[in-house]
């Protein structure tokens, strides 16, 4: 049995790995920290009356490291980085899902969290967490940066496509909404019921901290002009992609490289993904349409953006790192409706 801790457990990502880990057969959560610690986690977190008896401890990495096998980090960017390193140096294998690890370049990573990198030593021993292209480095990493839900949604579909007759020349447009669990538990005014419901907003356009992850895990083969919005429901990334082609042709072949992996699917041309389909879920499901008129290819994905973006995705890494299948405590359908 893999022994579980857990940094920041009672955020939404935080939560849903609690939740999954409830139901995997080969891990267990032993040992929670948060700021403060002392409370239950069924205190803090209800839905877990009778499923947990763990109680949160103020962090310590050295105790972590000699409680659990491996430890989950589930707290805000810009705040995960001094928690990996000291976690990293006590010896425990480490998944951050957060963005403090993901991008190689510190001065890249301060221009869009703004704020200094504090151990940049630690950026190359990463290892890109998005499990079809870095499955075999995740299964020896002692770090692990888990990817963001929006590049999830927007990497999946597009990096087999750098070999495929694209205009690099022309940016690839990408239209991504986001349910407001994707920003977080903490609160802000933004996204009280008043202002969110039964409305749609764009935000950050052309300065979002996901471009610059995006871009780097598609090797700069693509330049990406992302528009992120956030709509009035609680989970799920619906992600339109518009690339320019230079004429038309079959992108199937290119996506015969997902045929084996357990949770993408492909959906082929005329079929789009929707959120219903993937909700609750692992997957990530995308089809596409070639639009002769435009001579533009179009694509359309889909993923619950608190499995399959971020605790379920983490978990899919955990499962490599210890040489399970990995789709262990993660073969179920969406929910719906």
């Amino acid at each position: 049995m893999i022994r579980v801790g857990l940094v920041g457990a009672i955020g939404y990502g935080g939560r849903e790995l609690v939740r999954l880990l409830g139901m995997h057969p080969g891990a267990e959560l032993v040992a929670a920290a948060e700021l403060e610690g002392g409370k239950r986690l069924d205190e803090l977190l209800p839905a877990f009356r009778k499923l947990t008896d763990v109680v949160c401890e103020t962090f310590d990495a050295q105790a972590l490291a000699a409680e659990c096998d491996v430890v989950f980090i589930a707290v805000p960017g810009t705040k995960s980085m001094d928690i990996g390193a000291g976690l990293y140096r006590a010896g425990v294998r480490t998944l951050d899902m957060g963005a403090d690890f993901r991008l190689k370049d510190p001065k890249e990573f301060q221009q869009y969290y703004k704020a200094q990198h504090t151990c940049p030593e630690l950026l190359p021993q990463a290892v890109y967490g998005h499990v079809p292209y870095y499955r075999d480095a995740i299964r020896d990493a002692q770090l692990v940066a888990v990817p963001g839900c929006y590049p999830i949604s927007v990497i999946t579909p597009l990096k087999p496509l750098a070999d495929a007759p694209v205009d690099a020349h022309v940016p690839v447009v990408v239209d991504t909404i986001s349910g407001a669990t994707g920003a977080g538990r903490a609160l802000s005014e933004v996204f009280h019921f008043p202002e969110m419901n039964e409305n749609v907003k764009a935000y950050k356009i052309g300065v979002h901290q996901h471009t610059p992850e995006i871009e780097q895990a598609l090797e700069r083969a693509f330049l990406v002009q992302f528009t992120p919005h956030v709509g009035p429901y609680q989970r799920g990334i619906l992600s339109t992609i518009t690339v320019r082609v230079k004429g038309p042709f079959d992108p199937a072949p290119f996506y015969e490289r997902y045929r084996d992996e357990p949770f993408v699917r492909v959906l082929g041309a005329g079929t789009l993904a929707e959120l219903r389909h993937v909700r609750g879920s692992n997957f990530c499901d995308f089809g596409w349409v070639m639009d002769q008129r435009t001579g533009n290819l179009v694509i359309v994905s889909a993923i619950d953006n608190l499995v399959g973006g971020t605790a379920g995705h983490a978990i899919q890494c955990m499962n490599i790192m210890f040489g399970l299948d990995e789709t262990t405590g993660l073969q179920f359908a969406g929910m719906a409706p």
